[in-house]
Parts: structure tokens; sequence; C-alpha cells
């Protein structure tokens, strides 16, 4: 692939150690070494010009707790906005909207994106009001950081950046790409302990396996997340 079709994600941390194992394992390994995309972690500290490489401070106000300094991180994201374009500039956020599978489709149509993890008490406003375009969360619920909140949003998109799974169809007929949970799944031994594979299955019957598959997915869905019907 050309360096000018491939995917570039840059990630800007002040823990980058906690994102080095997971974006560097099985799928998204296997994506950057097939250069599909570039995934770079940038420590938020290398762009402090505090000699002791502080991007934080107190907050105005008088709050508990410690916030991330708007200098710094303009400082880096103006240094990669100046090496190129960038389709979204997004802050991992507790209160932001909730990264759901039409959203990890659309971004993963994007050509570059950055990512901002939030931590300690939060960032100072005026980065979310100037600096950044796109807000999410992966659940309501607070984390020590937003570094975890990257690895899930990268995972979500890089595989499905065509090449990134051998099967192609396997992405595709995943849980929630068309607001149905993923219908049951089996492999060998047909029968364990007495408990067996539906026959239909075994039929080789690809229209009726289809139809089976499709009134599972539908009733999975009614049962366990009904909320996913009501559009």
């Amino acid at each position: 692939m050309n360096n000018e079709d491939k995917m570039r994600i840059d990630i800007i941390t002040v823990m980058p150690e906690m994102l080095t194992s997971p974006l560097n394992t099985s799928i998204l390994k296997r994506a950057q070494d097939k250069g599909l995309v570039d995934i770079v972690i940038h420590d938020l500290r290398d762009y402090s010009q505090n000699k002791h490489r502080r991007v934080d401070d107190y907050p105005f106000g008088g709050e508990a707790g410690m916030v991330i300094q708007i200098e710094p991180v303009d400082r880096a994201i103006s240094h990669l906005k100046a090496q190129r374009e960038y389709d979204e500039v997004i802050f991992t956020s507790p209160d932001g909207e909730v990264l759901n599978q039409p959203m990890a489709n659309t971004l993963s149509l994007a050509k570059n994106l950055i990512i901002l993890c939030g931590h300690y008490k939060g960032v100072d406003y005026r980065i979310r009001e100037h600096l950044i375009t796109k807000e999410i969360s992966i659940g309501d619920y607070v984390l020590t950081g937003g570094e975890l909140p990257a690895a899930v949003i990268t995972d979500a998109i890089v595989r499905l950046i065509p090449g990134a799974i051998g099967d192609e169809q396997s992405a595709l007929s995943d849980s929630f790409q068309d607001n149905l949970l993923a219908p049951p799944v089996y492999t060998r031994p047909a029968e364990y302990k007495g408990w067996k594979v539906p026959e239909i299955l075994l039929s080789g019957h690809e229209a009726k396996i289809s139809e089976w598959k499709h009134e599972m997915a539908v009733k999975r869905t009614i049962e366990l997340r009904p909320d996913l019907l009501k559009d």
C-alpha cells in the first residue's frame, strides 16, 4: 500500500506505556506489519517546556485534582497538523458521544486521526473548545485515564480496514453491524456431553442456514438488547 493511502492514528498520552502492548498485538500488530495503518504513540511530556516535563497544574476555583494544561497539548497537536491534515481530533471523555459500531465504521474511512487521552481531573476546557473536533466515550463509567478507551477506539477502527482481518466477511457479520447481536456460533465436535449443535447448521443448506442465523440474531437482540431495535 502506498504511504499516501495508509491510515495514520496518532495518540497523545501522558502514559504511553499503557498503550504499547495492546496496540502491538493480534490484529492491530498484523495491520501495522501489512502496512495498512501507522499507529504512533506520543508522550505529551515531550511537548512540555517545564524542566520537570510537567503537563498538569492545579485547577482554578479550588477543586481537588490536577488538570492537563493547554500549552503542551496545543504544541503536540500543532506539531502533528504541520505535517499532515487530520479528519478528526478525538478526545476520550466519559461525557463524550458513546462509541458504537456505526461510529467505528465511519471513522474507519478516515485518513488520519489524532486521539488525545484524558487524564487526571481532566483537561483545560479550552482544549475541548478550540482543539478537539470529536469527543468519544466507551461507556458511562470513569477510568483512571483515556488510554484504555483510546486502545478500544483504535481496535474498533483498525479491524474494519480492508485486509486487517483475513476474512473480511467476518467483520461484516459482527454484532451491531445491522443493529442486531450476532447469532450463536458452533464448531467441532457436533455433540459433546449430549449437547448438540443445531441440526440446521449441519445441513449444508445455505439459504435455510442464513434464515436461521437471522432469526437467532433477532431473538437474541430482543432478549438481551431490545434497545437496539427501538430505531
